[in-house]
């Protein structure tokens, strides 16, 4: 099975970005589905973005749609995740995510077979 790594996490003011980066090896990249998920401690982990893997579609969770972008570079073989406006309450641990394609929707945990280590993403108020 493949590693994904995330960077890019960090300490930011309310309004302001942050782009999370992962980083995948060890998969055939153009055959998976990405996503990203987030969780704070205590509670459920939860969807975020998800993208196909043409690229052509993208998925947001309503909380974070018209603020975060989700691009991949298939060559790279990385994911990003431009989070814009930030408000306190995206404080959370990111996790990059990676799926074949299934008949599971994007948003659901079972659809991601592997998992990165997670990024800390704070935003203060």
């Amino acid at each position: 099975q493949g590693q994904l790594v995330e960077s890019g996490g960090g300490l930011v003011q309310r309004g302001g970005s942050l782009r999370l980066s992962c980083a995948a090896s060890g998969h055939t990249f153009s055959n998976l589905r990405m996503g990203w998920f987030r969780q704070v401690l205590g509670k459920e982990r939860e969807f975020v973005a998800a993208i196909s893997r043409t690229g052509l579609s993208t998925f947001y969770a309503d909380s974070v749609k018209g603020r975060y972008t989700m691009s991949r570079d298939s060559a790279k073989k990385n994911v990003y995740l431009q989070m814009n406006s930030l408000k306190p309450e995206d404080t959370a641990v990111y996790y990059c995510a990676a799926g074949a394609p299934s008949a599971r929707p994007y948003d659901e945990i079972a659809a991601y077979d592997s998992w990165g280590q997670g990024t800390q993403v704070t935003v203060s108020s």
